[in-house]
């Protein structure tokens, strides 16, 4: 609900902060004092136009903050999630205009655009005044408070599920209806394709592969005339071997007379010998091994270069090349396997969206209900509120297939007539001023409970009407309290006495200056106020006692 509304530099307003409470809030004040103010100013702080006519004369800029406590389920706490608020913590709306006309909104200092701070206020507050073209008025809102009535919410998810699922069908199919004609005007490209592909049957890494081969192959003659001129360097002239045993028997003649100094040589000579032999061995095998095939390379080149054209074509690296013969496979198959595709997925499509208008038809049949139900609540609230000749409709209408949504096959909308024999038709354009509050009181009476923002304001709901329509009113606003925080601006006796709280609005001047005052009334100041409005300027004694009547009654 709204706890407290604080307003500085609006119109005639320099320094007001008014605290609110549950219950039906009442505020009164003759005609000028400024009660529109307080509307356009709690209006701002909710998302409305900034205009920087509002701002009070020799200012630069108007500032209006309106605080929030709300239950911690609220689902304005999902919509702020971004803002890392805590569920249930009291919400700040803040809306700063300047007089050069640049306008600042935030929720608890942190800043936001207008749009989101309208939508978070729509979630909020209710106004209904004379020019209101929100709320129940808009015709877009209406199946959902239709539904909220009848209690419909599982009906509707379920809908809406099934709808979701009867457009991914619907999709599916198209796209293979695309894909399968697409496919059928290439279809001997793609024959062509792939039979070209799978000739040359492309492998991952297989250019890596010939690659490495290719350089092999390259430089084979010049590895094996490299092989012959070492084995050459190991043989010619009796080879190393033969030095080296020469050496070691040179050695081996004085060895013993060396004292033992001759031994590493003679180890080093047998290890050179051993090491000699072992190289000879390896050049050996090496040259054995060696491919010198000219064929060979031109079988690899051949092949790698048949590779890289293939991908030039297909505008990928020979890596993607498996890819994209999968890729024209599949077009291929698409094309000979998609009349049984398409047949598949249109019978999916088929059950798909039967079970979506057997659905979507059962909750129309419950709509209709639902509708029949809150037409006769509203028309019973109608009578006393003096529109007992009005008569107040709900349409449920069917939809064209075109139209139908995750709502459902149907446009709902309340209408109205005033006049016996006329017919029905928008609210807003049949109801006139004081017959469109009324019928939004009978309304929000009836939807107590159905999604409605948790503060309802209504300005001037009485006007136009006195005696026992008054009281009708008065008595109507108390009940739907009970349920919600209820703001009403009166004129009426009897709706003021009905409220639980009375806030008295003034509007004075000093010293050439005029500003708009606020006061919350006393018990005794209640009755004073009342027996005002009962009388007029002068405040008589029968006055005073019908204003105590009233606010005991």
């Amino acid at each position: 609900m709204l706890s407290t509304l604080s307003i500085r530099n609006i119109v005639l307003i320099d320094k007001l902060d008014l605290s609110f409470e549950g219950g039906l809030c009442v505020l009164t004040g003759e005609t000028g004092a400024g009660k529109s103010i307080l509307l356009d100013s709690l209006a701002l702080a909710l998302g409305a136009r900034a205009d920087t006519g509002l701002i009070r004369a020799g200012e630069e800029k108007g500032i209006v903050t309106a605080e929030f406590d709300l239950p911690a389920i609220h689902p304005v706490y999902d919509m702020l999630d971004e803002l890392d608020l805590e569920k249930g913590e009291p919400l700040f709306l803040r809306r700063v205009i300047s007089s050069d006309g640049r306008n600042k909104a935030s929720i608890n200092d942190q800043s936001i655009s207008a749009s989101l701070l309208r939508s978070v206020g729509d979630m909020l507050v209710e106004i209904h005044g004379q020019n209101a073209e929100r709320g129940l008025l808009d015709a877009k809102g209406h199946r959902t408070l239709l539904d909220l009535y009848g209690q419909l919410d599982q009906d509707r998810s379920k809908v809406s599920s099934l709808y979701s699922g009867m457009q991914k069908s619907n999709e599916a199919l198209q796209a293979a209806i695309n894909a399968v004609e697409q496919a059928k005007v290439d279809e001997e490209y793609l024959r062509h394709v792939v039979a070209e592909l799978e000739e040359l049957s492309p492998r991952e890494g297989e250019e890596e592969e010939l690659a490495e081969a290719r350089s092999a192959l390259m430089h084979a003659e010049k590895i094996a005339e490299a092989l012959k001129d070492a084995e050459k360097a190991l043989n010619d002239n009796g080879g190393i071997e033969g030095r080296i045993r020469t050496a070691t028997r040179a050695i081996e003649r004085v060895v013993e007379k060396a004292s033992g100094k001759l031994d590493p040589v003679l180890d080093g000579l047998e290890r050179a010998a051993i090491e000699m032999a072992e190289a000879a061995m390896l050049i050996d095998s090496v040259g054995r091994d060696l491919e010198i095939d000219p064929s060979g390379l031109e079988h690899v080149e051949e092949r790698l270069f048949a590779l890289r054209a293939a991908a030039r074509k297909h505008k990928c690296e020979v890596s993607g090349l498996p890819a994209v013969m999968q890729g024209f496979q599949e077009r291929l198959a698409a094309v000979e396997k998609g009349d049984a595709e398409i047949a598949r997925l249109t019978e999916e499509a088929r059950l798909a969206r039967e079970a979506f208008i057997a659905a979507a038809s059962d909750l129309r049949e419950k709509r209709l209900r639902s509708a029949e139900e809150m037409d006769k609540a509203v028309m019973t609230e109608l009578e006393p509120l003096k529109l007992g000749n009005a008569r107040f409709e709900t349409l449920v209408l069917e939809l064209p297939e075109e139209s139908w949504s995750s709502s459902g096959i149907d446009k709902v909308e309340f209408q109205v007539a005033t006049n016996p024999g006329s017919l029905p038709g928008p609210l807003i354009k049949i109801a006139s001023g004081g017959e469109l509050s009324r019928f939004m009181l009978a309304l929000k009476v009836v939807l107590a409970r159905s999604g409605s923002a948790p503060t309802l304001v209504f300005d001037e709901v009485d006007r136009g009407v006195g005696g026992a329509t008054a009281d009708a009113v008065g008595e109507r606003l108390s009940r739907l309290s009970r349920e919600l925080q209820v703001l009403v601006i009166t004129h009426s006796p009897q709706v003021a006495a009905s409220g639980s709280a009375h806030w008295n609005i003034r509007k004075a001047g000093a010293e050439g200056v005029t500003r708009t005052s606020v006061e919350r009334l006393s018990l005794a100041e209640r009755e004073e106020e009342i027996a005002r409005m009962l009388s007029g300027a002068t405040i008589t004694r029968e006055a005073r006692a019908a204003a105590k009547s009233l606010m005991e009654g």
